[in-house]
């Protein structure tokens, strides 16, 4: 079990679940989010657990900020040995409506945001020779979907990324998982498109915590969808595109 936990995004959504069930089995959780309100909120609602949600406030997009925050809090909580890293944006865009401005937004909170939070927690775990980290990434980055323009590619980033590091991490120690979530109830996804097999923050913060306890590479969930994006990956470009076409059709 982790002693010392440090969760981005964790303002809501999947980010405060798994920091409310991290506490629940005594994890001391350093929770970061933008909203230093909700996260204050976060910490009041784990007072009566076994372990506590300390609020931590920034902004993932400040790779300095970051840095900092790692610093300050290994100082007062000790070492972090898990990183969980689910803050994460959306805004609707297709070919239709294409915008430079909304790609770049996703992609710096998204994408850059992970990167700058590895930035900052990779060293001193290296130095231990030991941790965990959790990516939270999306099976929407496995294929283009309509309307998806901005927010899949950024998930698309985060997988690439994970496979181009997972290897030199365990070399050194460190074991990362790649957790790739269907639909989740969340306010992002109020904003997206039709959402079927939707599950909770808490049933998704349920699945990440028993796969950090894994040693999977990848987590996919809900089950009830994963099969069909798994499909969509491998399946050939020409009869992908025409079936993406035709949902696109229906938006």
């Amino acid at each position: 079990m982790f002693s010392t936990a440090w969760i981005t995004g964790a303002s809501s959504g999947i980010g405060r679940a798994t920091a409310l069930r991290l506490a629940g089995q005594g994890v001391k959780v350093a929770v970061s989010g933008r909203t230093e309100e909700s996260l204050e909120s976060l910490a009041r609602e784990a007072e009566a657990l076994p372990g506590s949600c300390e609020p931590f406030p920034m902004d993932v997009t400040e790779v300095e900020a970051c840095r900092a925050t790692v610093r300050e809090i290994e100082a007062q909580m000790g070492g972090i040995d898990l990183a969980l890293f689910a803050a994460g944006t959306h805004e609707d865009m297709s070919g239709a409506d294409f915008s430079a401005e909304r790609a770049a937004k996703v992609m710096t909170v998204n994408y850059l945001g992970v990167v700058n939070a590895l930035d900052a927690v990779l060293p001193a775990m290296r130095g231990r020779a030991r941790g965990r980290i959790g990516v939270v990434g999306s099976v929407a980055g496995y294929r283009g979907f309509p309307g998806l323009a901005a927010y899949g590619p950024s998930k698309a980033a985060l997988i690439n990324l994970c496979e181009s590091i997972h290897g030199d991490l365990k070399r050194d120690g460190i074991r990362l998982t790649l957790f790739s979530p269907g639909f989740v109830k969340t306010r992002l996804t109020e904003r997206a498109m039709p959402t079927p097999f939707a599950i909770t923050p808490e049933r998704a913060a349920k699945e990440i915590v028993r796969g950090l306890s894994s040693d999977c590479f990848e987590v996919i969930f809900p089950k009830e969808l994963a099969p069909q994006f798994i499909a969509g990956r491998v399946m050939p470009n020409r009869v992908y595109l025409r079936l993406a076409g035709l949902l696109g059709a229906l938006r």
